[in-house]
């Protein structure tokens, strides 16, 4: 019997710059960029709202590519957590807002910081609900079941879906909470186009947030654990990482980085119990798209779809919103299965 001896790596070096970057992969974002430059001269609206929504699906899809990369859990409730820190930023921004709308003289710097506190509860809220839920739910279930893991998380992260949103129902009712405006600022022209000082704020704190938690997973020694945790699981663990430890931190960042989204836009989402369904759509296509578990290329994918949104309603209509996005997928998905930056299964193209 004859073995046949296995191939030898590829070394990318020896690559040809054509044949490297000449990928369905490249060439789709490579297409985005170049759209992106040309509305820039054309017409400037375009590029300013692709950059303002894809900064918070970044966010958004970010955290859901992380518990997936890391505990390969497909958390279906991820939308509950834009809607509770929806909730939990209005809580703390009205008594706030109140202060200024009754002493408007005396409430200068409390007009600049007063949505901060809102965001940063939400923040800690958010990670809280989520190590709750790693350490009473999903503990569990990994201790007396590691069967079709998958699809029982799945199970599990929908009915925490239905009782959150029933929960808030019940609580608090259909109302909407919101504000019509974190910071009562004209808008600054950017590009010739007047752009809201919330949208600027918005994006900004998406941009810091995603920075700070793009060094956190590379330089740190916590989150280089994370990353050896998604690598290889029982590798990890037989070099002294605690997958507790591991799996309540991620868990409680992926939760936290949701909930921050649903904070930063407030004055756009009003909270009630629904909410977080269409942000929810938006996290699970930038994350199909990128491929499954990759956290820097759902932060790429987030604003892929956030174009493909804004040319959507530019050009179509907004009713088409979601169909567009959806097809563009599809669509994606027949000539890279595992998404544009996977690599474990082949498509059309690559056959």
């Amino acid at each position: 019997m004859t073995t046949t001896p296995a191939a030898a790596p590829t070394n990318l070096r020896r690559v040809p710059l054509a044949k490297r970057f000449l990928t369905f992969t490249w060439l789709t974002v490579g297409l985005a960029i170049a759209i992106l430059v040309f509305y820039t001269f054309v017409q400037p609206s375009i590029v300013v709202d692709t950059l303002v929504t894809g900064g918070m699906w970044a966010l958004l899809a970010a955290g859901l590519a992380l518990v997936f990369g890391v505990m390969n859990i497909p958390n279906f409730a991820h939308g509950e957590f834009f809607m509770i820190g929806s909730l939990t930023a209005f809580f703390v921004f009205s008594p706030l807002q109140d202060a200024m709308f009754n002493d408007p003289a005396g409430t200068g710097l409390l007009k600049i910081v007063a949505p901060f506190p809102g965001m940063i509860a939400a923040l800690i809220v958010g990670f809280a609900v989520g190590a709750v839920l790693e350490v009473i739910l999903f503990r569990p279930l990994r201790k007396r079941s590691r069967d079709q893991w998958v699809m029982n998380t799945f199970l599990l992260t929908a009915g925490v879906s239905v009782v959150l949103i029933n929960g808030d129902r019940l609580i608090f009712g259909n109302d909407f909470r919101g504000a019509t405006r974190y910071w009562d600022v004209r808008p600054i022209s950017i590009l010739g186009t007047s752009v809201s000082v919330d949208r600027i704020a918005v994006f900004v704190i998406a941009m810091v947030t995603i920075l700070l938690f793009s060094a956190f997973l590379l330089r740190t020694r916590t989150g280089r654990a994370m990353r050896a945790v998604a690598q290889d699981e029982a590798g990890a663990q037989m070099a002294g990482i605690s997958l507790n430890r591991i799996f309540v931190l991620t868990m409680g960042l992926s939760c936290a980085l949701a909930a921050l989204a649903g904070a930063s836009l407030l004055w756009l989402y009003p909270s009630y119990p629904d909410v977080g369904l269409q942000p929810l759509y938006l996290a699970w296509y930038v994350v199909i798209l990128a491929g499954l578990g990759n956290v820097q290329g759902a932060i790429v994918g987030a604003f892929i779809v956030s174009l493909i949104q804004t040319l959507t309603v530019t050009y179509v209509g907004l009713d088409w919103i979601d169909v567009v996005p959806t097809l563009f997928i599809i669509l994606i998905l027949l000539f890279k299965p595992s998404g544009l930056f996977g690599s474990e299964v082949k498509g059309v193209w690559e056959q």
